[in-house]
């Protein structure tokens, strides 16, 4: 029914991973393996993870953001959440990764394509 995806561009030293739908544990493995795999071939310094077509993210989420935030410290890079729905920014600040990750709010260029 919900249609759930990710869209990826490299620009300069940042992959950026647009993720679509919801976000649960049937859907967070699609999501990573897709960001992984595309992360594991450019090894971007920065990591973003748009989530502006987020309406819903359990803890899956949380592990979602976690593990690509572990695979970015093997290449010293930094990940980015931008356009956090305020639930889901609730969920991340509640679970401490809002320590580890930067956040943007919604003033960023990424959407001026």
């Amino acid at each position: 029914m919900n249609s759930m995806g990710v869209r990826l561009l490299l620009r300069d030293e940042t992959l950026t991973a647009r993720i679509i739908g919801e976000i649960d544990h049937h859907t967070a493995r699609m999501v990573r393996e897709e960001i992984d795999s595309t992360a594991q071939k450019v090894k971007p310094l920065r990591l973003c993870l748009d989530f502006s077509e987020v309406p819903f993210m359990d803890s899956s989420g949380i592990g979602l953001i976690l593990g690509r935030y572990r695979l970015m410290q093997m290449w010293h890079g930094r990940v980015v959440l931008t356009s956090l729905p305020p639930q889901v920014e609730k969920l991340v600040e509640l679970s401490g990764l809002n320590r580890l990750v930067t956040i943007e709010r919604r003033e960023t260029d990424e959407s001026h394509e």
